[in-house]
């Protein structure tokens, strides 16, 4: 039986657990904000974090709250627990205090939860039994039900690259339909793909309904892959590749684009640079990462024109969703049509170099654009690391508002060293014209 989705992001974290000392667990912290409670250390009771932060990671809304026993109410009652069920405890005889954690197991005397905050760890322990209070499991139709609105971008875009039918003997994925190839199929009904039910299979995933196609897309590809943590145009790119390539390649693929730990895993870290890396720039790496990819397979003799056509065709999608920029003298790429097209153009110089006045530093567009990019790329990744929350509106704002007072300051030396300059001339000319007298 296959495992809750909230399940499967509950034991990734499995073993994290708090650092002693001023330095805290940046995993943890993470849980914190993504439940809009920043700022949080490690020694904050982080069991309800633990539990949020997972269903939010499946599309499931949680409560949000840091209580344990804000759960108490939550979902609908589980009266027959299954392994993945909600468990809320009492802590005690405050009516306030509690834990929570997910359900693996249970013996007639003790309940064994995988949660967070057990001995200031991710870790699975036994609770006994008549301290719970209440078995809580999500609405049935919850799992999808807050899927990132990005999500049906991607999908239309993905299902336009798929295609319909295919059953090409060069393919190493097989009989496929709108994307999903047979074996998931297969893996979706919870059966094996044997010489006896091969052709029924088949001609089920010929007429395979298109809601099951948008739940295994959400599911198996789009929440593994983390693309709702992205910024549209680096998760429609990411989410094509993890359909395209498997999650486990696309998170690496992310991972040496962002130049972090290649490891496979979407963490704090990983997220954090990505939140901050050049948008253009990342969603275009990513692209030749693809590129390289594809021309290391064996078979692309024989579909490496439609991959790469692939590729192409999610860059200027991307391009689409890209944030609008302001034309600059500096930034020829940003008048482009497709701000990825970073090659010469075929249209010659015609307009000789000529000299303009030198700007002094405080003026130069390229200057300012270096701090604001160091400001709002590194303090946030430096942020999660000891333990700050520092989201990238704050950071740009931040940047902005040093900017404003350097600025400032810079003018206000400038005017100095011009009425300075004013009147040191002004006395030269005085001394001149008596030396000519």
């Amino acid at each position: 039986m296959q495992q809750p989705s909230w399940m499967a992001e509950a034991w990734r974290e499995l073993g994290q657990s708090e650092r002693p000392g001023p330095t805290h667990n940046p995993r943890i912290v993470a849980m914190f904000d993504e439940l809009g409670h920043p700022h949080q250390a490690d020694e904050t009771a982080w069991c309800a974090a633990f539990v949020g932060a997972c269903l939010e990671r499946a599309g499931i809304a949680s409560t949000r709250s840091l209580m344990a026993r804000s759960y108490e109410q939550w979902g609908i009652a589980n009266a027959a627990p299954t392994a993945g069920a909600i468990a809320v405890l009492r802590r005690g005889s405050d009516p306030a205090l509690g834990h929570v954690g997910f359900l693996i197991g249970a013996s007639d005397a003790h309940v064994y939860l995988l949660g967070g905050n057990q001995s200031d760890a991710v870790t699975v322990a036994p609770f006994n039994r008549d301290l719970v209070i209440a078995y809580r499991a999500p609405p049935a139709d919850s799992e999808n039900r807050d899927v990132d609105p990005n999500f049906e971008t991607a999908l239309r875009h993905v299902l336009d690259m798929e295609g319909g039918w295919s059953d090409d003997p060069h393919d190493p994925g097989g009989p496929t339909n709108k994307g999903i190839t047979l074996a998931v199929f297969a893996r979706e009904r919870g059966i094996d793909v044997t010489t006896d039910n091969f052709a029924a299979l088949k001609a089920a995933l010929q007429s395979i309904p298109d809601a099951l196609v948008r739940d295994i897309y959400v599911r198996r590809y789009w929440q593994p892959a983390s693309c709702a943590a992205l910024r549209a145009p680096l998760a429609l790119m990411h989410f094509d590749a993890a359909v395209n390539h498997g999650v486990s390649a696309a998170t690496r693929f992310l991972q040496e684009v962002l130049d972090v730990d290649v490891d496979g895993e979407i963490g704090p870290i990983t997220l954090a640079a990505a939140r901050k890396a050049p948008l253009r720039q990342t969603v275009a790496r990513y692209g030749d990462i693809r590129r390289r990819r594809y021309r290391a397979l064996p078979h692309f003799w024989r579909f490496g024109r439609g991959w790469l056509r692939r590729v192409d065709a999610t860059l200027a999608a991307a391009a689409r969703l890209m944030p609008p920029a302001m034309p600059s003298n500096d930034d020829p790429a940003s008048t482009q049509e497709n701000p990825f097209m970073t090659g010469p153009s075929d249209a010659p110089i015609t307009k000789p170099y000529v000299a303009t006045e030198t700007k002094s530093w405080w003026q130069s567009m390229t200057v300012w654009g270096t701090l604001l990019t160091a400001i709002t790329t590194v303090l946030p990744v430096f942020g999660v690391l000891v333990g700050i929350s520092i989201t990238p509106d704050i950071a740009d704002r931040l940047g902005q508002d040093i900017v404003l007072v350097v600025q400032a300051l810079g003018g206000l030396i400038g005017t100095i060293m011009a009425l300075f300059g004013g009147s040191r001339a002004v006395a030269l000319l005085s001394r001149s014209s008596r030396k000519s007298d």
